[in-house]
């Protein structure tokens, strides 16, 4: 996949950036640790070769102790045969050499009477080039006789070796650091591209093209996530966007014929010439006309409301049994009028937080339509509707231990299956009911509040007739 251009500076970006100050961060406590622990090793290998020399050095005190000064020389010259590692000078007291594998008294025993470390070139050494100068840690013990003594072991080999594993963890933090940054490198480049994916996914949605979508990579991570997230957000807001386009087109259409019909009776008032009461008729008329248009755009702010609004200090205990109840008791004489039989079937004590006012519009919207569309069913005609008794039936009852189900069925005409998410949007009528007085804001007003508190609505065949379930749950959404 070649990188597009905005992306080249890798090295530049802020998550290259923070890859790179971890590597150098790991590096440095490890390197800090690493010097820390090379000094403690080089310590206690030094108290290990002080403390076998300061053994030795005793058993030499005793030594002399028991057989004096000239025994040494037999012993010193026995160490130097028999220990290869071993440093050592026997003097007498003017200074001259005795015995011993070095040719005179170090100088750091000038300086430091009790031993140290020192330079020492070997004598006879096969190991070493001529005027190789050694490393080793040595005693000085004082003879009785005005003499000393100096035991010392080289310690040159114990250096290298810690020279050379020091070299060797300094190699391998940097193989670590240069690895890192490779690997910061690699996963900067293919976070950055998948990041560019989602900009030019948003700049082509910007340009215009709605359909566009962020790609997604399989691998189930963060990023897909979030990308997975972000198409649904897209999806709603094309489903918001179609929805407005869909709302102005039935607003030209719906719209258009009542705010025609307003002028035209306004205009025919204005041209009858039976007077004042003709001019009262009209404006009668007028008004009627204008009150359902503001019923239609109140109903399309309510909408718009609960569309981009909070239930939050709006929701209270509600008992959903009552307020159903109250509302089939407000329609049943409508009912009634209409030749038809209001069943009630509600269980007592379904309480749920929500706002009173807008489930109560929305169990009302219902119970409307209900009876609207069976009066319809029962014969088309208004002496037929009346001559023929049809049943709505409300229902109040749980659904599951988390939410309450409100029922309004009836055996009117009904829904094809395939309408009956698309009746949900504002401004569907269908075509047997455009002849009815409305608005297509019903059931989309009842879909609304079922989205605000989290709920759902659902649509399905009576037999015949519509079933139409809202769901809501006990507790308000957070």
């Amino acid at each position: 996949m070649e990188m597009p251009d905005r992306l080249q500076p890798v090295a530049s970006s802020g998550m290259f950036r923070m890859a790179a100050a971890a590597v150098a961060l790991l590096v440095g406590a490890a390197v800090i640790v690493s010097l820390l622990l090379f000094r403690d090793v080089d310590a206690v290998v030094t108290r290990e070769v002080a403390a076998a020399l300061e053994n030795e050095a005793a058993s030499y005190r005793l030594l002399v102790g028991e057989k004096g000064s000239p025994a040494l020389a037999e012993i010193v010259e026995r160490r130097d045969r028999a220990f290869a590692g071993g440093v050592q000078i026997l003097t007498e007291a003017s200074g001259r050499r005795v015995a011993g594998n070095l040719d005179r008294v170090p100088a750091t025993f000038a300086d430091h009477p009790r031993g140290g470390a020192f330079e020492y070139r070997p004598a006879n050494s096969l190991t070493t080039l001529p005027g190789e100068m050694r490393r080793a840690l040595g005693i000085l013990i004082r003879l009785p006789d005005g003499g000393s003594l100096v035991l010392g072991r080289d310690i040159e080999d114990q250096i290298a070796a810690t020279k050379r594993i020091r070299m060797t963890v300094f190699l391998a933090f940097a193989a670590l650091a240069l690895a890192g940054l490779a690997a910061g490198y690699a996963a900067s480049r293919r976070v950055l591209q998948r990041v560019e994916a989602v900009g030019a996914t948003a700049r082509s949605i910007m340009a215009g093209d709605m359909r566009r979508r962020i790609p997604l990579t399989g691998t189930g991570d963060e990023i897909d996530d979030l990308s997975i997230d972000l198409n649904r957000m897209l999806d709603r807001i094309d489903q918001l966007m179609a929805g407005l386009r869909e709302v102005s087109d039935n607003i030209a259409h719906d719209l258009k014929t009542p705010l025609n019909r307003l002028r035209n009776r306004a205009e025919a008032a204005l041209r009858d010439a039976s007077g004042e009461t003709a001019l009262r008729d009209g404006l009668q008329h007028t008004i009627e006309e204008a009150d359902e248009l503001i019923k239609v755009f109140n109903a399309m702010l309510l909408i718009a409301r609960l569309e981009a609004g909070a239930l939050e200090g709006t929701t209270e205990q509600l008992d959903v049994s009552d307020l159903a109840r109250n509302v089939a008791e407000l329609y049943e004489p409508v009912a009634e009028e209409a030749g038809l039989r209001l069943q009630v079937d509600i269980e007592d004590g379904q309480r749920i937080e929500a706002n009173r006012h807008l489930v109560g519009q929305a169990v009302a919207n219902l119970i409307d339509n209900a009876i609207k569309y069976s009066v319809v069913h029962a014969g088309g005609a208004k002496g037929a509707a009346r001559r023929r008794a049809t049943l709505v039936h409300v229902a109040v009852a749980a659904e599951g231990a988390d939410s309450v189900a409100v029922t309004i069925a009836d055996d009117g005409q009904g829904i094809a299956a395939a309408d009956r998410e698309r009746v949900l949007r504002r401004f569907v009528r269908l075509e047997q009911s455009r002849s009815l007085p409305g608005t297509g804001l019903g059931l989309s007003l009842v879909a609304a509040v079922a989205r605000l508190h989290r709920g759902a609505v659902r649509l399905e065949d009576n037999e015949p007739g519509l079933k139409v379930t809202l769901v809501l749950p006990r507790r308000s959404p957070a």
